[in-house]
């Protein structure tokens, strides 16, 4: 029997950025791609048959550095997070002219008041958690219609529903919402944290709450925690030591 062996070849080079890219971004449906970079812009780009990818947007508005971009999981709707401490959210008019339709903040919205690293969305899209410098994880609630995936209009709803503080010491790097609605972020402080929303909610919504923290998880930075699609329950964790983890989640702990 042969030895298949694998292999990588480049289809395509996509030039744009003044300077490192930092973030990569595939739409759910694959015809859209986003990218970010130090040069403090978002670049969107639709891909066109015979493996082309045309630009469509220039995205401006971050003043500094953006971390990452992730897109929604339904809609046509992104995220960017920058070391100007702010999220951005981008959608379109329903004529590819591309805006932010909404910038989330300390001031006014309850938003990070340092470096914001990473952004996740849960499975149906109602909600996502930022995390950041300030070693706060923030989740943000929208009203939009989710039915309607091709405009930006009623995306820029999105609310502070509750703040996550004191559990990690440190710059919290990653974030990541699993299909089970459980949390992972992964910090400087080596240390790996879960968290899921309470059963029982008060005046002003729901809350969430730590359910486990794994202290020394790495001997150094925990740089990003994914969690896997197939199975919810597998956790996998990177970090400046030079190692790759896989975590498995056992037991209820959502009781």
């Amino acid at each position: 029997m042969g030895v298949l062996r694998w292999g990588l070849r480049v289809r395509r080079h996509i030039g744009g950025h003044d300077n490192e890219v930092k973030s990569v971004s595939w739409s759910q449906s694959g015809s859209l791609l986003a990218t970010c970079s130090r040069d403090k812009a978002v670049w969107i780009w639709e891909v066109q048959p015979g493996n082309e990818h045309e630009c469509v947007a220039v995205l401006q508005g971050h003043t500094q550095d953006v971390k990452m971009v992730q897109w929604h999981p339904v809609l046509n709707v992104l995220v960017s997070v920058s070391y100007d401490n702010t999220i951005r959210v981008w959608a379109d008019d329903g004529d590819d002219d591309w805006h932010c339709v909404q910038t989330l903040a300390e001031a006014g919205n309850g938003g990070h008041s340092s470096t914001v690293w990473s952004v996740s969305f849960n499975q149906k899209g109602d909600r996502m958690v930022t995390c950041s410098d300030d070693c706060t994880l923030k989740i943000w609630d929208t009203s939009a219609d989710l039915s309607q995936p091709t405009t930006g209009e009623g995306h820029e709803s999105w609310r502070h529903l509750s703040t996550l503080s004191g559990h990690h010491g440190r710059t919290i790097f990653s974030a990541h919402w699993s299909s089970e609605d459980v949390i992972a972020s992964g910090a400087g402080d080596d240390a790996i944290c879960l968290y899921a929303e309470e059963k029982s909610t008060t005046v002003e919504g729901p809350l969430y709450r730590l359910i486990l923290k794994k202290e020394k998880a790495h001997d150094m930075d925990v740089n990003c925690v994914r969690w896997c699609p197939q199975d919810p329950r597998v956790l996998a964790s990177a970090s400046d030591d030079g190692t790759v983890k896989l975590w498995e989640l056992r037991g209820n702990l959502l009781d």
